[in-house]
């Protein structure tokens, strides 16, 4: 009996899915010492958002969001995977990009030092091939095939659960050439004039829109040609997060001007004294500065459509573009009825879901989802107590929410369960923190305001430092 757990640590562990979240999982049961093999089905099946065959693909934006680990939850969740080895954030460290307070990448950079450091790692073994079913003598897998998962293994985990998954669509923003922008127009300046990680405070190309300007806009959008859907798409809802700017339009003709175009932060330096309308912002995109994202701009306009109403903003009348928006149908779990607390299928407990298709949103959620269900299922493995994180950490928040922190009401029924980014309405709730003596205000937030979140941060990591330690008392805190 002594020798069953070194027995069980001998054998592998199959991931399915070489993206975010199977990238970190992988990593993290190989640190922990146990062979894992990640099955990639892409390029032997291509999906309808990734252009390579590169482990950690960035597919839509390449920005990972606010840094801010004292005052941002995401930023939180940045430095809480960093401090448990996160494989993610060591290449995102290593590829960022100027983007004012976001940590934003190099798209290629990262997804390049992702698959070099697994490729590299005597542990691990990349297949090239499509799981449709997981083979019954693998005892232990960690299924991670995002919003993308192929129909044959949808269908198979259908079939398993007994529940439909959750499906709604996804639109991905365009990417315009650096040099195709007339700067004469456009101006470099962050929102606010805010200088993040490797940023200067002015890592924004930003092109100013007049009332005029923008009402011409805002009424080409509604008038353009978009994509159709197929019958069974047609009921697929979007998710809030990553709405196309053309649904945007629909709901307001105010909505695109307090959402991705809003002016707020921003001065022309040609004309100081005239505020701008409305904006639209551009972010690095790539090490070189050669390429820059629209931010925000996702989008299912037909492409012939969004060359000709994009380069009616000002400043991208010339504009060249990398790669237009496109549209895909995401997929995830009903998580919080069929997934138990570390993850694993109720139906089927060999197998164990990460990243986006358990319903968390955004890249940084779907590898720290990826990461915590590698941890799992190592401790498994070693025969060891699996502890799951403080639900006071980033982490432990988000796993939460995901496994049992959705509220089903009578009226909303079993398919009210959302994808959901990290953000700190989801921690539980500190007692309340001294507010700044000097009274400072930061944004639209007061200094209450920030010193709650200051105390839910600092909570998060001396919690998460003692679960590292081994402190089993603080996940039940």
């Amino acid at each position: 009996m002594s020798n069953a757990p070194h027995q069980r640590a001998q054998q592998t562990v199959h991931v399915i899915g070489g993206g975010l979240a199977g990238s970190e999982a992988a990593w993290q049961l190989a640190q922990h010492k146990i062979p894992v093999t990640i099955h990639e089905m892409r390029p032997v099946r291509m999906t309808a958002a990734h252009k390579t065959q590169s482990l950690g693909e960035l597919v839509c934006s390449n920005s990972f969001r606010s840094d801010d680990a004292a005052n941002n939850a995401v930023g939180l969740l940045h430095e809480e995977m960093r401090r448990l080895g996160s494989l993610v954030m060591r290449a995102a460290d290593q590829n960022q990009v100027p983007a004012g307070g976001a940590l934003a990448v190099d798209r290629d950079g990262f997804s390049a030092a992702v698959s070099a450091a697994l490729e590299a790692h005597p542990l691990v073994t990349i297949a090239r091939d499509e799981i449709a079913v997981p083979r019954e003598n693998w005892d232990s897998v960690i299924v991670a095939t995002g919003p993308l998962t192929s129909p044959d293994l949808a269908a198979h985990i259908r079939a398993l659960s007994g529940e439909d998954a959750l499906a709604f669509f996804d639109a991905i923003a365009p990417i315009v050439h650096r040099e195709t922008i007339d700067m004469d127009i456009a101006w470099m300046q962050s929102r606010y004039d805010k200088a993040g990680p490797g940023g200067s405070g002015a890592d924004y190309i930003n092109c100013p829109l007049t009332r005029e300007q923008y009402s011409v806009f805002v009424d080409a959008l509604l008038a353009s040609d978009k994509t159709t859907f197929h019958d069974w798409e047609a009921a697929t809802p979007y998710f809030d997060g990553c709405l196309p700017i053309e649904v945007m339009a629909e709901r307001g003709a105010e909505t695109l001007r307090h959402g991705p175009m809003k002016p707020f932060g921003l001065t022309n330096p040609r004309d100081p004294q005239t505020k701008p309308f409305a904006v639209v912002q551009l972010r690095q995109d790539n090490k070189l500065g050669t390429l820059f994202n629209m931010v925000g701009f996702q989008t299912k306009l037909k492409h012939g459509e969004q060359v000709r109403i994009f380069r009616s903003i000002p400043g991208l009348e010339r504009a060249e573009f990398a790669r237009l928006g496109g549209l895909h149908r995401n997929t995830f779990l009903n998580s919080p009825k069929l997934l138990d607390a570390t993850l694993r299928l109720k139906a089927q407990p060999r197998l164990r879901f990460a990243g986006q298709i358990t319903g968390c949103e955004g890249y940084v959620e779907s590898a720290a989802i990826g990461l915590l269900a590698g941890r799992f299922a190592a401790a498994e493995r070693h025969g060891e107590e699996i502890v799951v994180p403080p639900p006071t950490t980033a982490h432990g928040a988000l796993l939460g929410h995901i496994t049992g922190g959705h509220v089903e009401t009578i009226d909303a029924g079993p398919s009210s369960y959302q994808p959901m980014n990290v953000n700190f309405g989801l921690f539980r709730p500190i007692a309340q923190p001294t507010p700044d003596p000097a009274g400072r205000k930061f944004g639209r937030g007061s200094a209450k305001n920030l010193a709650r979140k200051n105390a839910l941060s600092e909570r998060a990591l001396a919690d998460l430092a003692r679960w590292i330690n081994g402190d089993t008392a603080v996940a039940a805190e």
